[in-house]
């Protein structure tokens, strides 16, 4: 499997979590030290993993337990060693969202290490 491949698997895991509000695929996802932030309206957001996995665990029913349909779209990967940035477009809390999320890896396995969240407008049905 190439990087790329691997990186785009933990994209994939990293939606699940938000889509299926599932706090384990969150720490599959993230590294431990990681940092979630942006601005929620005129109000910056910082959130520790523990803190954004809560928040995702909270979601209940999950967005696909509502029958919404999933939105992610993957802009762009680019790989430089053992680093790594995507943006990608998403649905989460009735938004659109356009992350930023920065990479590492470490044993092998990458993970997000940085997500920056920018809020679009409203998600279309």
């Amino acid at each position: 499997m190439s990087q790329e491949s691997k990186i785009r698997a933990v994209i994939q895991t990293y939606f699940e979590c938000m889509y299926e509000s599932n706090a384990e695929k969150t720490h599959a996802a993230f590294h431990p030290s990681a940092k979630i932030t942006g601005y929620m309206g005129e109000t910056f957001v910082e959130m520790t993993v523990n803190q954004f996995a809560h928040v995702v665990a909270e979601q209940q029913p999950s967005a696909r337990d509502q029958g919404l349909p999933p939105r992610l779209d993957v802009l762009s990967v680019q790989i430089a060693g053992s680093t790594a940035v995507a943006r990608v477009r998403d649905d989460f809390l009735g938004n659109t969202y356009l992350d930023t999320l920065s990479f590492v890896e470490v044993d092998d396995a990458w993970v997000i290490y940085n997500k920056l969240f920018h809020i679009e407008g409203p998600a279309k049905d």
